[in-house]
């Protein structure tokens, strides 16, 4: 047999791999209007129909929310059956699902594979609040960055979630808390009372966002399409442990609220906290904040700060704090740290978060704690994982957690 024979008994056929396995179909969602028009324009619908037929769809999939093209009621089934030929509207599988006696939910969610990939799985993690609810959505399988306090940093970088993975976290949540027409919420469901019931995102699951930044560029833009999911971008908030060249551009593309995982105010300490600081340190990032699209008193950023028993919790931090923002439209969340197995770091006494809330609090800068949130299923900041490591429910039970709040604006 010739290579050239070889080459062509090995090319698999239709939608299979080399190895004749049926590949997933592509899916719909994550695309935008001009990929969608193009993905159907291939599979044969005529021209004139493409922008009524994408309408159709982006109506569906972001209005109604529907996850079967069966359920597409004003669309023929002859064009129906083409659709589920071809693609898919499917949610990610859900491995488990974590109600804390809270109502904060963490749900552990399945991709299937990418081409010679294997599933993988990701975590998101829903914060229900008087008068809004917060979804924490992920950007990567894992992280690269290593911060030492981060649970998540410990977990290998897999790869990055496209814009239809990360969108599919906000779809599946509405989904799970009825927050689309005709669905209803699992009884017992602790929800905000009145309107939406996801009113807030934030990218701050496992992941660096600013790593994968097209994909998240394209799934942000959707989400806050007007014609269709229609969140404000004053209720998005993107958090970075500080990629500079990427900043700007959030700002400028995107246009959403800006965090910055920051936890420390000196060039050494940051170093090891957060080590990324050693390819952009403080200066660089805090210029790059400054520069930020959109900066005002009335859309400040948000610094995090998580609060290190005798690491970063002195009032010589505070002030070095307020030294560094100087200038700067700032929130500053203060975040008991959340342990997790194998760390060795300790909380900072409660008192001492105190006093270190009050001295910024006293210069001028709000500085909430944010209040403990999920204690019971591991669902806080830094703690987000998946795969093989994730602990048994029982060891979970034994540690204490804190989850997101107040992120974007109330307007």
């Amino acid at each position: 047999m010739s290579v050239m024979d070889a080459m062509t008994v090995l090319k698999p056929a239709g939608n299979q791999s080399a190895r004749g396995e049926a590949l997933p179909k592509p899916s719909l969602i994550g695309l935008t209007r001009e990929e969608m028009g193009q993905a159907l324009r291939e599979k044969g619908v005529p021209d004139k129909q493409i922008k009524m037929r994408v309408a159709q769809l982006w109506n569906w999939i972001y209005v109604r929310g529907v996850s079967d093209f069966d359920h597409m009621a004003n669309i023929s089934k002859d064009m129906r059956e083409t659709l589920k030929a071809h693609f898919t509207i499917a949610r990610p599988e859900i491995v488990e699902e974590q109600v804390s006696n809270d109502g904060t939910r963490k749900w552990l969610l399945r991709f299937p594979a990418r081409g010679a990939g294997r599933p993988v799985e990701i975590e998101a993690v829903y914060i229900p609040e008087e008068g809004r609810g917060t979804l924490c959505i992920s950007s990567q399988v894992g992280c690269t960055l290593t911060c030492s306090f981060c649970h998540t940093g410990t977990q290998r970088l897999v790869r990055n979630l496209t814009a239809e993975e990360i969108l599919s976290q906000l779809l599946l949540a509405r989904d799970r808390l009825g927050d689309f027409p005709d669905r209803e919420a699992p009884q017992g469901t602790i929800m905000p009372a009145e309107g939406r019931k996801v009113s807030n995102i934030v990218m701050m699951g496992m992941g660096e966002p600013l790593y994968n930044f097209d994909s998240v560029k394209q799934a942000l833009l959707i989400a806050t399409d007007g014609d269709g999911l229609s969140l404000s971008k004053r209720r998005v908030t993107l958090s970075t442990s500080g990629v500079v060249p990427e900043i700007f551009r959030t700002g400028d593309e995107i246009g959403v609220m800006l965090a910055i995982s920051l936890h420390a105010v000196r060039d050494d300490l940051r170093d090891i906290l957060v080590p990324i600081n050693k390819k952009y340190p403080l200066k660089e990032l805090i210029d790059a904040c400054r520069k930020y699209p959109g900066l005002s008193n009335a859309r400040r950023i948000t610094f995090e700060y998580v609060m290190l028993k005798d690491v970063n919790d002195s009032l010589e931090d505070a002030k070095g704090l307020i030294q560094l923002l100087k200038g700067v439209p700032a929130k500053i969340n203060l975040i008991p740290f959340n342990p997790w197995p194998g760390t060795n770091y300790q909380c900072s006494d409660w008192a001492q978060i105190e006093k270190f809330a009050d001295f910024i609090n006293s210069a001028g800068y709000a500085s909430p704690i944010r209040t403990p949130r999920g204690r019971d299923i591991l669902a806080a900041c830094g703690q987000l994982k998946s795969e093989s490591e994730r602990m048994r429910k029982t060891e979970r039970l034994a540690f204490e957690a804190m989850m997101i709040a107040n992120h974007g604006s109330d307007d």
